[in-house]
């Protein structure tokens, strides 16, 4: 069930959950007793980080280095399964307290097959793959943004998945910029995801964690909700 008046996306709540906590990244700059910046990351939005950066590299080196596709294929599947792994790592408690492993389960399952089919058009030299690789991976990416979405009751999730649909839309008024723009939306996404908080069903009363710690949960909840 969708919470409808939950905003899609807004600016982080501090009160977080002992998941959230877990491995939590805190990034400032000061100048004498002056905060300049303060920016705080899960290990939620440290795979969304990561995912945008890795993303973003793919991409771009595509769209503006003459670099041999054969290579490029190499490198970024390495690239690709080491960011899975990490993903896995990185998120283990989190969904596992959430009960929510099938998530990374399917992540790793669409780049298994994006990797797959890519690097078969590659090597094999199937045109028809070649001309289409953005769209499939804006295509891997919405099934993978819708699915986690009804998953997690997430509106933004969906809609992320539907903004991926439509820039293969996109993609056909602007052939000779594919990759670019392929990369400025999936990259963008994660990026947006990272730096805000999104929407997703209720907190659950999982019993990986200890009393108190469920009691803890219960009155961080409590915070956000006033």
């Amino acid at each position: 069930m969708f919470k409808l008046s939950q905003p899609l996306l807004r600016f982080k709540q501090k009160d977080l959950d002992i998941q959230d906590l877990c491995g939590l990244l805190k990034i400032y700059g000061r100048i004498g007793q002056k905060t300049l910046f303060y920016r705080f990351y899960t290990r939620i939005d440290q795979v969304f980080l990561l995912w945008g950066i890795i993303t973003a590299i793919i991409f771009m080196t595509a769209h503006f280095f003459p670099i041999s596709w054969q290579f490029q294929a190499i490198i970024w599947s390495v690239l690709t399964l080491v960011g899975s792994v990490t993903m896995a790592c990185l998120t283990y408690f989190w969904v596992t307290v959430e009960q929510l492993r099938w998530i990374v389960y399917l992540w790793i399952g669409l780049m298994v097959v994006g990797l797959g089919i890519t690097d078969f058009g590659i090597f094999a030299g199937i045109g028809v793959i070649l001309i289409n690789l953005c769209p499939l991976w804006l295509g891997l990416t919405a099934i993978g943004y819708i699915v986690m979405g009804i998953g997690m009751s997430s509106q933004t999730f969906i809609i992320s998945g539907l903004i991926h649909l439509l820039g293969i839309q996109l993609l056909t008024y602007f052939l000779q910029w594919q990759f670019l723009l392929t990369g400025i939306i999936m990259a963008g996404c994660l990026l947006l995801l990272a730096e805000l908080q999104w929407d997703m069903r209720p907190p659950i009363e999982s019993q990986i964690l200890t009393a108190q710690e469920r009691e803890f949960n219960r009155q961080q909840n409590v915070l956000r909700q006033s």
